[in-house]
């Protein structure tokens, strides 16, 4: 069970694509570095639109965890709030729904552009490792739903 190789389904948002496009090399970078499989990479317009896609990725039988990268770049208005809060919130009750993790590599809200820029490398590599993390404990956590007492996963 722990050799069994962790799959990923990156979706990658193409509003902000000079700070996305930094984000997505990074992620399948990284995910190659720590031996997961990037399955799928799909392309959304935008982070709001991401939901619809990481649904189709997590019904997939060769997705283990979703990552999402994204830029929610501060404008004028709370924009970037209304986007970056419903899309997280959404985001979780797909890894519910599911119980596959979907990492949260979304920049935002509240960013500049050089704020995201700085940031994207940074995100990308942690959405990466939150998703192949979480793969690990829930395999860990499910095959040991039956042993008693008291055991932590790490």
């Amino acid at each position: 069970m722990g050799s069994e190789p962790i799959r990923l389904g990156l979706v990658v948002s193409e509003f902000n694509y000079d700070v996305t496009y930094l984000m997505l090399q990074k992620a399948l970078s990284h995910a190659k570095f720590l031996g997961a499989e990037v399955k799928i990479v799909v392309k959304s317009p935008g982070c709001y639109d991401v939901a619809i896609l990481v649904d189709e990725l997590l019904r997939r039988e060769d997705v283990d965890a979703a990552v999402v990268l994204g830029a929610v770049i501060q404008g004028e208005t709370k924009h970037d709030e209304v986007v970056a809060h419903q899309v997280a919130r959404k985001l979780l009750d797909l890894s519910l729904e599911y119980g596959k993790p979907v990492a949260l590599g979304i920049i935002g809200p509240g960013a500049t552009r050089v704020q995201a820029l700085e940031r994207a490398e940074e995100y990308a590599r942690r959405g990466v490792e939150a998703a192949i993390k979480l793969v690990k404990r829930l395999r860990e956590v499910r095959s040991r739903a039956k042993v008693e007492g008291t055991w932590t996963v790490e």
